[in-house]
């Protein structure tokens, strides 16, 4: 028996993933300094970037280290993105 160890994260707000993706493929294109169309794209651009093997399909002979740079690099890039935004709908609103 495989037990998958992908869990799948839903957004707090029903229909903010489209949202969020979009900010997301924004992020890396910012910090990779070109534009791509989809976060697949964006996400097999950034592994190239960072030294890992990631390809579209199948990625099942990927170590957990590097899938987990690619992950990391995403979304602590989106995390940090936004609290940013959160801080400053708080200052906004506290003024």
């Amino acid at each position: 028996m495989r037990v998958s160890r992908r869990r799948k994260r839903n957004p707090l707000v029903p229909g903010a993933r489209n949202q969020l993706d979009q900010l997301q493929t924004k992020l890396i294109s910012e910090d990779l300094g070109r534009s791509f169309d989809n976060k697949e794209e964006a996400k097999l651009e950034l592994a190239k970037e960072l030294g890992v093997p990631l390809q579209k399909g199948s990625n099942r002979d990927l170590r957990s280290e590097d899938a987990g740079k690619v992950g990391g690099a995403m979304g602590g890039r989106l995390v940090k993105e936004l609290i940013q935004m959160s801080l400053q709908s708080l200052e906004k609103n506290n003024r």
